[in-house]
């Protein structure tokens, strides 16, 4: 279903071209993230559908001033396309830059992360220069194991996001404008995640952030509710501000997402504990746990759990049952998906003026900010 914007006028910042208006941006909203039962119980806010909706239209609005001449939007049961439609037909009868949108719907809609593997699909084969993702770690992974080299640019509305960035939607809009229509390039824009291949017997799982290994026997409710339950854990990298089960592993052995390793942590079962961390592994509780050893987790070297039956959980949510006669191997690699840098971005839109026209004229000598101006556009050259 395609909603038409106009995008006839000359825009005064980045010029409007025939290339321009075949970029295409896909954008992914899951309208359940950041609403399940582990915020309610932990009184923390959840997220709601209609900022979900205002932070689409705010990127489709970055987009059109740049020029991008098509948005593709992922369809819902919950209202959030259809605020996205009927803002997007405000907004479109006021302004000459407002691209045409493209709401790309699933026969029948699952409610479950292959909607949004079928979406990442759909977006691909429709020419979207970037995906944007509107969700958590779960959702996160279920794009990423679909979006091959298209950038990722995962933003945070879910419970647990560790892998999500935080950025206002206009200053993403912007970004992902940039990148889809050429004018970075993408392999200064983004940066190749690290992930973390499970083999469950014979099933093969993709994790962002972390890999638990646990006692309980079952996947049940899929969410990580007991800590004397878990065994071992695995993560792609260790932020000590993150909030779930990588946050345990920040504490002990912080480790960034570019540095070649991850972090390895097994737990005290019955033993004397080397270190007890107290990390926030839900939100809104801090959780004490007993820690055995924590190493680092070399890259392309495939790690044996010693745990012989229970779960394993990929990015806080269980995913795969095992028993005495199942294998379970980890494998840290540097073959995630592109994920979307935007400080670089804007950085480099900043260096090259890209999002302005007229040069500075700095007086000799000039130090401070206030002391140079940037003269009135005379509506001519572009950059």
């Amino acid at each position: 279903m395609a909603q038409s914007g106009s995008n006839n006028g000359h825009h005064p910042w980045r010029p409007v071209t025939a290339s321009s208006r075949d970029a295409a941006i896909g954008v992914i909203v899951n309208p359940l993230s950041g609403r399940d039962i582990r915020r309610v119980v932990a009184q923390a806010s959840v997220f709601p559908n209609a900022e979900k909706a205002n932070m689409v239209l705010r990127m489709v609005a970055a987009a059109g001033a740049l020029g991008v001449g098509r948005v593709l939007v992922s369809t819902d049961d919950f209202g959030v396309a259809a605020s996205v439609l009927r803002g997007s037909q405000q907004h479109s009868a006021q302004t000459d830059h407002w691209p045409e949108l493209t709401f790309c719907e699933l026969d029948p809609l699952t409610g479950t992360a292959e909607d949004t593997k079928q979406l990442v699909r759909r977006m691909r084969a429709d020419g979207a220069g970037v995906i944007v993702v509107l969700g958590g770690d779960g959702t996160v992974r279920a794009a990423a194991s679909e979006v091959g080299g298209t950038p990722l640019l995962p933003l945070s509305t879910g419970t647990n996001n560790a892998f999500p960035q935080m950025w206002e939607a206009t200053v993403a809009g912007v970004a992902a404008a940039l990148v889809a229509r050429g004018d970075v390039d993408v392999r200064s824009a983004t940066q190749q995640a690290k992930v973390l291949e499970v083999q469950c017997g014979t099933a093969t799982e993709l994790a962002l952030v972390d890999v638990c290994v646990s006692a309980t026997a079952q996947v049940g409710a899929r969410a990580l509710w007991k800590p004397e339950t878990l065994r071992e854990l695995y993560c792609a990298f260790a932020e000590p501000h993150a909030i779930g089960l990588s946050s345990i592993a920040g504490q002990l052995l912080p480790t960034t997402r570019d540095q070649p390793h991850g972090v390895a942590v097994h737990f005290a079962t019955g033993s004397a504990p080397q270190y007890r961390v107290l990390a926030p592994i839900t939100p809104g509780k801090l959780t004490a746990l007993d820690v055995s050893a924590v190493q680092h987790l070399p890259l392309g070297e495939p790690v044996a759990s010693h745990v012989p039956a229970g779960t394993v959980a990929l990015d806080g949510e269980r995913e795969c049952e095992f028993g005495p006669g199942d294998e379970v191997t980890v494998r840290l690699t540097n073959r995630g998906p592109r994920v979307l840098d935007v400080q670089a971005v804007l950085d480099t839109a900043a260096r090259r003026g890209l999002l302005r026209s007229g040069s500075p004229t700095v007086p000799e000598g000039a130090t401070g900010v206030d002391s140079w101006r940037v003269p009135p556009s005379d509506g001519g050259s572009h950059r």
